[in-house]
């Protein structure tokens, strides 16, 4: 299996969408608030400005999309 983190926001409504969808298909993830230091550095050195960004193994997602997920996921 694939290393999921998942960058998130507080009051991101995408970003619960994605958390529901992990939690839901029993996906092992990292959380990551992107209001918090660490999460900033994170999002800044990946070159990120929004969420919710899913990291995937060695691949990103910016925004939220089941659809790609899974692609991305399960490839």
């Amino acid at each position: 299996m694939k290393r999921v983190v998942l960058y998130v926001a507080d009051k991101c409504p995408h970003c619960k969408e994605a958390q529901r969808y992990l939690d839901s298909k029993g996906i092992k993830y990292r959380l990551t608030n992107a209001k918090m230091q660490r999460g900033r550095k994170e999002l800044e050195a990946i070159g990120a400005r929004s969420v919710p960004v899913l990291k995937i193994g060695d691949q990103m997602m910016a925004g939220w999309n089941q659809k790609n997920f899974d692609k991305m996921y399960n490839s």
